[in-house]
């Protein structure tokens, strides 16, 4: 007789949500298909694009007889984290001539948020402190409920944001959930094209919260993973965090290079740390180093070097900038289309939120009766939010997605929620 596993009572878990729409999406033969739902770039002809300047960079790095497979330094390739940490905080950073900022490479976006997280359960607000609350956005990026929670949080909440209604910033709720928290709770703040609403404050909105922050001693920690691919501009998509740092906040700020240099499966990211003063900053690192240690012990080196080659060097670092703007111009101009179609079809509601939102994705305002219809009736995947990627629309399909979305609002009952 066989012996039951060890493993018998192993739960099965849900699928990720994303992927398993990808996999979906695979699956069906239908030949109008599209997929709105994954997190990356594509092109007009639907393909992942790797940038010119990449592709460039990749074969300096093949052909530098100088560069072996050695160790990093636990905390990561320093060019790439000073380089990483500048676009974020600017050439002219007050804080970084103090040398009061520092850096960790970490796994992508999400390695950054994990770094910071558990670095702020052990030593934020006290001692191994699980209490403290971490206030994400309403909604979020599925993941940010989930690093936190996995650091050891155990009170992560929502603070407001996204107004349904008016398909735009609530920034009245926003505030107020600002003045009526905890003191010293950690807030995660998106840096630019707010994931998944593509709402962000006006930089006079940005000021408001700047200050309910500082006056109620909440901690900072912006999720950069769009920088550069929003707008189109370095310096615009910064300049939450630039302000932030210019106001006197102690704060980290996870960046990902996953979208704006298209190395999604190279997971190159980096933790920028902005501390009151050199000898702060000296400590937190070296505590950072003891993190690392037991959860990677040391990171990869390729696509750092990718990143950091590219923006230490002028000219590539201007070929990536233009790189980046391709990508951002080819959004842009997506949502000036799939807008002005479902106008000229007159489709219900208002669609200006489509163009006044920015950056990969979009908020439609479908609920999930009418994403439902747009999955088995259109095979148009998208996520149940009813947030779509944007890169997902091309030339080709743009019309049927049109013709799709305005069957599901005039087919499908809008729910009263």
């Amino acid at each position: 007789m066989k012996n039951m596993s060890v493993f018998c009572e192993v739960p099965q878990a849900e699928p990720v949500a994303v992927f398993k729409l990808t996999q979906d999406f695979n699956n069906d033969p239908f030949p109008q298909k599209v997929n709105l739902g994954v997190g990356a770039y594509r092109t007009d002809e639907g393909k992942p694009w790797v940038l010119p300047v990449v592709k460039k960079v990749e074969q300096i790095i093949v052909q530098d007889e100088g560069l072996n497979h050695e160790y990093l330094p636990i905390l990561g390739l320093p060019d790439f984290r000073s380089s990483a940490s500048k676009i974020a905080l600017g050439d002219d950073s007050p804080a970084i001539q103090e040398n009061r900022v520092g850096a960790v490479q970490c796994l992508g976006g999400t390695g950054a948020l994990k770094m910071g997280a558990e670095f702020l359960r052990r030593f934020y607000n006290g001692t191994n402190n699980t209490k403290t609350p971490v206030y994400v956005s309403a909604p979020t990026w599925e993941n940010h409920n989930a690093v936190f929670a996995n650091a050891g949080f155990e009170d992560v909440r929502p603070y407001k944001y996204w107004d349904a209604e008016k398909r735009g910033l609530d920034l009245a709720g926003f505030l107020g959930d600002l003045e009526s928290c905890p003191e010293r709770s950690i807030f995660v703040l998106h840096a630019c094209a707010h994931n998944p609403t593509g709402t962000d404050p006006t930089q006079e909105q940005w000021k408001q919260i700047a200050e309910v922050m500082m006056r109620r001693k909440l901690f900072v920690f912006f999720d950069s993973a769009y920088q550069g691919f929003a707008s189109g501009s370095l310096e615009k998509d910064a300049w939450a965090v630039r302000y932030f740092v210019s106001s006197g906040f102690e704060m980290f700020c996870a960046q990902s290079f996953s979208k704006n240099f298209g190395l999604y499966n190279e997971r190159v990211g980096n933790l920028t740390i902005v501390a009151q003063d050199a000898d702060s900053l000296k400590r937190i690192l070296s505590q950072m180093e003891k993190i690392v240690r037991t959860t990677w012990s040391n990171p990869p080196s390729q696509g750092a070097r990718v990143v950091a080659v590219t923006l230490n060097t002028p000219e590539l670092f201007n070929e990536w900038k233009e790189n980046v703007k391709t990508m951002a111009d080819r959004v842009l101009l997506m949502r000036a289309q799939l807008k002005a179609k479902l106008q000229a079809l007159g489709t219900p509601g208002t669609w200006d939120h489509i163009t006044e939102q920015i950056g990969m994705f979009s908020f439609t305002g479908l609920n999930p009766k009418q994403v439902e219809f747009m999955v088995k009736e259109k095979h148009v995947y998208l996520m149940a939010s009813g947030r779509i990627n944007m890169c997902g629309l091309t030339s080709r399909n743009i019309q049927y997605v049109a013709e799709s979305i305005h069957h599901a609002i005039t087919t499908v009952q809008k729910s009263s929620c």
